[in-house]
């Protein structure tokens, strides 16, 4: 049976959404602060973590910020926030998923299933080989990357594209296949969010090696290619 931890500090939104879950088959628990969540998430194993932002003590940022430091458990946000700047902050932090409320009980079960169908099983990449590209290299295990010995500190969500990339190496990837892959199937943004987190990437493992490893494809997507 899976586990799903809910962080929400209103009582009877904490409790509709527990009857809903335990009603389709999962075991819950509960927090109503950050601080609590945080120490339930570390004390117990749980599938998948609800997180509200605006919660007392420890906002609902610091606490998924905090959770990606030792896990990478599917995180799915829940907040009254519905501001452009909101869903980058938690999505660049390493959520999997935001949803605003009001929300309907059937859309959050439905990104719920989806959430946790990508995850991976014990939130370990099955896949431990580095991945290397010229003077680029990706170890999955560790999710560190570095570019000529450096480290470099990317958002999970950057990683996550940038692991896909390089793991279809010489390979041109459409917008539609990396969101799809990288964002799911009902992710809603448009593939324009492709094209943000590429600039990311870019600013991030190429512009202070001045070293190209992306390269566009007019018209089709994007390819990491082994030689310039």
């Amino acid at each position: 049976m899976e586990r799903i931890l809910i962080i929400e500090d209103e009582e009877k939104i904490a409790r509709f959404v527990e009857l809903e879950l335990i009603y389709e088959g999962y075991e819950v628990e509960k927090a109503y602060n950050g601080r609590d969540g945080l120490e339930l998430f570390k004390a117990q194993p749980f599938d998948l973590i609800l997180l509200d932002i605006m919660l007392p003590g420890i906002n609902g940022i610091e606490v998924l910020r905090r959770i990606r430091q030792f896990s990478d458990v599917p995180v799915i946000l829940l907040t009254a926030r519905d501001a452009v700047v909101d869903k980058v902050t938690g999505l660049d932090g390493g959520a999997d998923d935001y949803i605003t409320k009001p929300f309907a009980i059937e859309e959050l079960l439905a990104r719920i299933r989806v959430a946790l169908r990508k995850k991976p099983a014990n939130n370990i990449s099955i896949d431990s080989k580095k991945l290397t590209v010229r003077n680029l290299e990706l170890d999955p295990m560790k999710r560190e990357v570095y570019v000529k010995g450096n480290i470099v500190n990317l958002t999970k969500r950057e990683f996550d594209l940038l692991e896909y990339l390089m793991k279809n190496k010489n390979i041109v990837l459409s917008r539609d296949t990396i969101l799809q892959n990288i964002w799911g199937y009902d992710f809603s943004g448009g593939t324009n969010a492709v094209d943000v987190y590429i600039r990311y990437l870019r600013s991030k493992i190429e512009e202070p090696f001045q070293e190209k490893f992306i390269y566009t494809v007019r018209g089709v997507g994007y390819v990491i290619k082994d030689e310039e």
